[in-house]
């Protein structure tokens, strides 16, 4: 399933690029480096830039390693569309306002103890946050990009343990 869907990800990427646009050059693609070293998470996104100070996209994350142990190790998958404002006299770069919606599945973790064990149960869950980001993108002349950002979102459907989701980490890229 992650696998089909990160396929159907790079397919609408390349055809939005295919497009004819205004600008060679309203395109970009990133990963979050922050996310694969820290919690080995894959982590991709997509955005097209609308005019010089705003943005769309959508965000691709799937773990690695569901074992791990981390701050956020209950999400396994999440499909991230955002919209970003920029503050700067520069095309889409600068500080920015994100305003953002998380589609995420994992599990939950529950301890049932009786007198004499405890057992785990792990329950699978689906649930979409809203929430807002803030952060700072860098473009040089030949198009590569390097943003840095971090946001909150909360989940709106109460499936998750945990009601609270966070956006984050330093991503790297191509602007074309």
């Amino acid at each position: 399933m992650k696998k089909i869907l990160f396929i159907t990800f790079i397919i609408l990427c390349l055809k939005v690029n295919a497009q004819e646009t205004n600008s060679p050059n309203n395109n970009e693609l990133k990963i979050n480096m922050s996310n694969l070293i820290g919690f080995k998470w894959v982590d991709f996104s997509y955005e097209n830039l609308l005019n010089e100070e705003s943005s769309i996209g959508v965000g691709l994350l799937f773990s690695l390693d569901s074992d791990i142990g981390s701050i956020d190790e209950y999400r396994n998958f999440s499909l991230t569309p955002y919209y970003r404002f920029f503050f700067s006299n520069k095309y889409a770069q600068g500080f920015f306002v994100e305003a953002f919606g998380m589609l995420h599945t994992g599990k939950n973790d529950f301890y049932y103890d009786d007198d004499f064990n405890s057992t785990r149960v792990d329950e699978k869950y689906t649930d979409f946050a809203a929430g807002i980001s803030v952060g700072a993108k860098f473009v040089t002349k030949r198009g590569f990009v390097a943003e840095i950002y971090a946001g909150i979102g909360r989940d709106l459907l109460g499936q998750s343990e945990i009601e609270v989701v966070g956006r984050g980490g330093v991503s790297i890229g191509k602007r074309f």
